[in-house]
């Protein structure tokens, strides 16, 4: 696996590109292919099994789900890919425990910092085991030790994956 940085001044297309790469566009023009699979022709149907089986996406903007527990937003994509609850739960705690977040299993987001609900949502993008993990700005809520955190996180992962 690699790990590869995207840098660019604002609004000169970065986060498009990353939604290209995430299937969660389409282009104009052209066409975007991941894991061998042309997602350009696929309707949302086709793109949205691609990201669920394929993609971990980190969003500047969290998306947590504020109902849930930072456990069970962790857990929410590998139930999807049909896991069982044990190991859901375990994988979970794990991967929070990794960020440095094993003592806020039980949090909902609104009880947790900026800082704190970035290293939730890393941890969820890599609760499904994907393939390739995009991460829209990863660190741009933490401080240097949290944004360190994450980083490794994500380098040890682009040992088996594409980051």
């Amino acid at each position: 696996g690699e790990l590869v940085g995207l840098a660019g001044p604002s609004g000169s297309g970065k986060s498009t590109l990353l939604h290209l790469l995430a299937a969660l566009e389409t282009p104009d023009t052209g066409n975007v292919a991941i894991t061998g699979m042309n997602t350009s022709s696929m309707g949302e149907r086709g793109r949205t099994a691609i990201r669920r089986d394929h993609v971990g996406l980190v969003f500047q903007r969290f998306h947590l789900l504020p109902s849930l527990t930072a456990l069970q937003n962790v857990a929410l994509p590998m139930i999807e890919q049909g896991s069982g609850k044990r190991e859901r739960r375990r994988r979970a705690q794990s991967l929070l425990e990794d960020v440095g977040l094993g003592d806020r299993l039980s949090h909902r987001p609104a009880a947790l910092s900026g800082g704190e609900q970035q290293r939730v949502a890393v941890a969820r993008a890599l609760g499904g085991d994907p393939d390739l993990v995009i991460a829209d700005e990863p660190t741009g809520e933490l401080d240097s030790t949290a944004s360190e955190v994450v980083l490794d996180l994500l380098a040890d992962v682009a040992g088996d994956h594409a980051v």
